[in-house]
């Protein structure tokens, strides 16, 4: 039986998950929600996923929230090492690219996004503030890396990824910054890559 999962095509998070799956070649039952009709906030959803959020993904009676856990149990599950590392250094070194998905991407492109292109009321100046920071920090890091985290594509940068690359619909370019342009196209030039609208 095929992993589900409860998805917006529209959202940079669901999508992370759709585009691991699609490089594992991994099936994937996805489930389209009603998310302007608030599907994801009532039952039978809400009592999979209690914070009422997007993704949420079951397999083999296991449901999780959060697209960065998900991430983790998808490359541990199916990916193996490569993917994800278990020797103390390697997966601390793609830990910290999660967190920075989690907080500064989050923060930054994504808050920006939800503002310009969904009309959310937050301080887009602040976002794209956040925006420009993250982004400068990524551009210094892949002048000198190919990949996030170590020297191969490892689930940080399917985490990070997503919401760089739709910095655009935020109002910030990530064409501004050509070593984290040139590690978008890398990532989309991985063997079963899939986009996205907007990538």
């Amino acid at each position: 039986m095929a992993a589900k999962l409860y998805d917006l095509e529209l959202s940079g998070n669901c999508y992370k998950v759709r585009l691991l799956a699609a490089l594992l070649g991994v099936p994937l039952d996805i489930v389209p929600v009603d998310f302007l009709g608030g599907a994801h906030k009532k039952p039978p959803l809400v009592d999979l996923n209690a914070f009422g959020e997007l993704p949420t993904f079951e397999d083999d009676g296991l449901a999780l929230r959060d697209s960065q856990a998900i991430l983790v149990y998808m490359a541990r599950k199916w990916g193996g090492e490569s993917w994800l590392p278990t020797d103390a250094a390697g997966l601390a070194l793609v830990t910290a690219w999660l967190m920075v998905a989690e907080n500064e991407i989050a923060r930054g492109p994504n808050d920006a996004r939800l503002h310009d292109k969904f009309g959310y009321k937050l301080d887009i100046q602040r976002a794209r503030s956040n925006t420009a920071h993250v982004l400068g920090l990524m551009e210094n890091h892949l002048a000198r890396a190919t990949w996030l985290a170590l020297d191969r594509v490892t689930i940080a940068d399917i985490a990070c990824m997503p919401y760089v690359a739709l910095s655009h619909e935020g109002g910030v370019s990530a064409d501004d910054y050509p070593a984290v342009a040139a590690w978008v196209q890398r990532v989309k030039a991985l063997p079963g890559f899939v986009g996205m609208p907007g990538i």
